[in-house]
């Protein structure tokens, strides 16, 4: 291509008018002739003055795109003799030549390209994923009502933090947060979760899936193994997947947690639980299961990660003291997060570390994520030390409560008591049980197709031949008067899909 070709194929191709300026779309164009071939290296460009008088727009803009163009290495300008096009093509004994594509032979669709682009342990961690399309609505599990948040206390707060625009809170995070609000942390946690901890000991992060992430990085390698609960949250079995661990499920009953037989006798390396809560059945592990846990962490060296799970949300009793709290031997790492009693969106967790681990997860923390919002930090303290969290969580423990029991009387009328209600007494969301046989997951495609989200138990085990089958419904985030509306229109999904599952059976 000479450079009188050159300037009509870009005059044939430029956009006049356009939103793109012409600086961008000349550069774009001279760009995509030299990777393409188009300008083969060598070809000497027309000088700034002859290819703005051909296309007829400023020198300024051409002599502002051939000053680019050296600068990403396109071409190579010489004085008195001119600018050239660089020799950019791959190094051909660093290369194989591409095959041609054989004639008819179909291309391959999207979704088996990023397959085969996958590791072995990235095709698990996203053939499993758990993350939903849609994140607030009836009856999605695990979102509290944001609406409620009190933005306006909030919104004060945050203005006089940033009115006094304190450079300390505008840059990195040092290793463990913000001091006054580890410092508050501790306080709530001590009283509210009988949490043993000093501030020190407390790790700020973004959240559950990065506190378990640090303490899986710093205290396990690649093909330890890892206790979960059967079932367990999706979340958890990512991060340990993701990170390596081989994941071996222990059965949980009435009294949480139950590794029996030849479990006992090959210790994991990690052992995760949701000891006060569950999830997603909810149920509470037992004192009797919490000790013998501990005692066989002593023993056998296992870390204990307590997944601190809407434990403040219980209704007609007290919270359950934490796990952590028991323990003496310095095995529990105990991990919380402020998002479900706050809003989702804030990204604000916490670990408390045990004392001889402390330094090392200081260290962690800022050399694998280098962290910040400091001010966001600062924001919580006060709004903690001033009492407000504790408030907001009395309000809206009364408030989900009443919901839960709207929710729990729509179905008794809707069903009896020929679908179980189970671990309704805490968080913020059951279990609706079905029929065995019935494909949860049918149901979950359909109902979100009549506009109301449900999650499938039979999802959250690892083991297909032993899950059991139900829907997980969240009330949280759904307005009073938008319970029974919506759960009409899942019951009458759930109706259509027993029916034709007994018609099948029979």
């Amino acid at each position: 291509m000479d450079t009188i070709i050159l300037s009509d194929w870009l005059a044939a191709r430029l956009e006049r008018g356009a939103a793109e300026p012409m600086y961008r779309q000349v550069l774009r164009l001279v760009q995509q002739a030299i990777l393409t071939g188009q300008l083969a290296p060598g070809t000497k460009l027309p000088s700034s003055r002859m290819l703005a008088d051909d296309l007829d727009i400023a020198r300024n803009t051409v002599l502002r795109v051939y000053d680019q163009l050296t600068a990403e290495g396109y071409v190579l300008s010489t004085t008195g003799s001119g600018t050239y096009v660089a020799d950019t093509r791959p190094d051909a004994s660093a290369v194989r030549p591409r095959c041609a594509p054989r004639a008819n032979e179909p291309s391959k669709p999207r979704e088996a390209l990023a397959q085969q682009s996958l590791s072995a342990r990235g095709r698990r961690l996203i053939g499993r994923a758990g993350v939903a399309p849609k994140q607030w609505g009836a009856f999605m599990p695990g979102v509290p009502d944001v609406t409620e948040f009190p933005a306006r206390t909030w919104s004060r707060l945050q203005a006089r933090l940033w009115k006094e625009a304190n450079p300390d809170l505008l840059t990195y995070s040092p290793g463990s947060g913000y001091r006054p609000l580890r410092r508050a942390l501790s306080d709530y946690l001590r009283v509210a979760r009988s949490v043993k901890c000093s501030p020190d000991q407390i790790i700020i992060t973004t959240g559950i899936h990065q506190s378990m992430d640090l303490a899986v990085r710093l205290l396990a390698d690649v093909g330890d193994r890892a206790w979960v609960e059967e079932p367990c949250y999706w979340g958890a079995r990512s991060v340990l997947q993701a990170a390596g661990l081989e994941l071996d499920p222990m059965p949980v009953d009435n009294e949480g947690l139950n590794p029996r037989g030849p479990a006992l006798s090959a210790p994991p390396r990690i052992a995760v639980v949701t000891p006060s809560h569950q999830y997603p059945l909810g149920m509470v592990m037992s004192l009797a299961r919490r000790r013998t846990l501990l005692e066989y962490a002593r023993q056998h060296g296992v870390w204990i990660v307590e997944d601190d799970y809407d434990s403040e949300f219980r209704y007609g009793s007290r919270p359950i003291a934490s796990l952590q709290g028991l323990d003496e031997a310095g095995r529990v790492i105990y991990v919380g997060s402020l998002g479900k009693i706050l809003y989702p969106g804030l990204r604000i967790g916490y670990m408390v570390a045990p004392e001889h681990l402390v330094d090392t997860f200081r260290t962690g923390v800022a050399e694998l994520y280098r962290e910040g919002q400091l001010m966001h930090q600062a924001v919580l303290a006060e709004f903690i030390m001033d009492g407000y969290l504790t408030s907001h969580v009395r309000r809206m423990r009364t408030m989900y409560g009443e919901r839960r029991q709207i929710l729990i009387d729509a179905i008794t009328a809707r069903f009896g008591d020929a679908l179980p209600v189970m671990g309704d007494e805490a968080g913020l969301h059951f279990v609706l049980g079905l029929p065995d046989g019935t494909d949860d997951r049918a149901i979950t495609s359909a109902a979100f197709e009549a506009g109301v989200i449900v999650r499938p138990l039979s999802t959250y085990y690892s083991h297909e031949d032993a899950a059991k089958t139900g829907l997980l419904l969240g009330y949280a985030c759904v307005p009073h008067e938008r319970i029974g509306p919506a759960f009409d229109a899942l019951a009458r999904v759930i109706e259509r899909h027993i029916a034709i599952g007994s018609a099948r059976a029979a």
